[in-house]
């Protein structure tokens, strides 16, 4: 398992920021690893949402199928990785400031065996962490 927490601090109230990542379809434009995402239920935000995100780290793209299994305005959203990777993950917010959000993002993955399983996780740990800060460095550019 690859457990990776990323943060930042957004110069935005929070009601600003969630309105932003609750729409799922715009994680694209701030998370350069997103390539595409397809909705696979009718709707398209709250808990139950399914969908497809085509995923390219490096060489590697693959599928991310996710379900919202957490979604609680202005506080937190979280998703269950059901695909090739596996785990969960965890978007919170706090607030800091009157115009200041603390952004989390958690996740616990499980790789499969021709991503390395347990040792892909090791190794794939500190890129992904890598890849999520700058994420996070492009989300702070939407405020």
């Amino acid at each position: 398992m690859a457990d990776i927490t990323v943060e930042t601090e957004l110069a935005a109230k929070i009601e600003e920021v969630w309105e932003d990542i609750c729409d799922i379809a715009s994680h694209v434009e701030w998370m350069q690893d997103a390539q595409a995402i397809v909705f696979t239920s009718d709707q398209t935000q709250g808990l139950g949402t399914t969908f497809d995100c085509l995923t390219k780290v490096g060489p590697i793209r693959l599928t991310d199928r996710m379900e919202i299994t957490e979604w609680t305005p202005r506080s937190a959203m979280g998703v269950r990785h059901v695909g090739l990777v596996t785990g969960e993950g965890r978007f919170t917010l706090t607030a800091t400031g009157e115009n200041t959000t603390r952004f989390v993002w958690a996740e616990s993955l499980y790789f499969p065996w021709w991503l390395g399983g347990r040792i892909g996780g090791w190794f794939g740990r500190p890129i992904l962490r890598w890849v999520w800060r700058r994420n996070l460095q492009l989300l702070q550019t939407r405020y």
